[in-house]
């Protein structure tokens, strides 16, 4: 399909930056492996560093689907607004993580980068699967600009996230 052929080089970049942070999260949950680990870290890891790779999995899914041979738009848009709405729920259980979870006191920044923008993410995917029929152009703005938000936000959780494991989980640890 023409419409989507155009997004090519967009989602090439996108896609293969969020497989490449997808690995790099690995890498640095492995290398701080070795720190001793509380309950309340590993409630912290499943708040806080999870939702980043399963961000950046959204983000490598979705270019995917743009990139699969697509003979019209309805299928994918169908899949996207599923992507959205399975988000969505993801979030929502986020949400519960991040107020049980003992180990941090979660702050704006916290709540805007790990829920608020994912939703907002997650949302625009479900509006573009509304809005594919009446306006494909915009539509395909949507996917686009969540995947983004969803790449930013997975950038500066798993910063944040290896610096507290660096800075404040390391140090707590060293001084036992």
């Amino acid at each position: 399909m023409p419409e989507f052929t155009q997004w090519n080089n967009f989602y090439v970049i996108v896609g293969s930056s969020a497989g490449a942070l997808i690995g790099l999260q690995f890498v640095v949950i492995a290398l701080i492996a070795e720190l001793p680990r509380a309950q309340a870290n590993q409630q912290a890891g499943a708040a806080f560093s999870t939702p980043s790779v399963v961000h950046f999995g959204v983000v490598l899914f979705l270019s995917a689907l743009i990139a699969a041979p697509w003979r019209g738009v309805i299928a994918i848009a169908v899949l996207w607004g599923f992507v959205g709405v399975f988000g969505i729920a993801y979030s929502l259980i986020v949400a519960r993580r991040l107020r049980t979870q003992n180990a941090y006191k979660p702050v704006f920044e916290d709540w805007l980068f790990h829920l608020v923008l994912p939703l907002a993410a997650y949302a625009a995917l479900i509006a573009a699967a509304f809005m594919v029929n009446s306006n494909v152009r915009t539509a395909l703005f949507m996917p686009g600009a969540a995947a983004l938000l969803l790449l930013f936000a997975g950038i500066h959780n798993a910063w944040d996230a290896a610096t507290y494991h660096i800075f404040v989980s390391r140090r707590g640890s060293s001084k036992k």
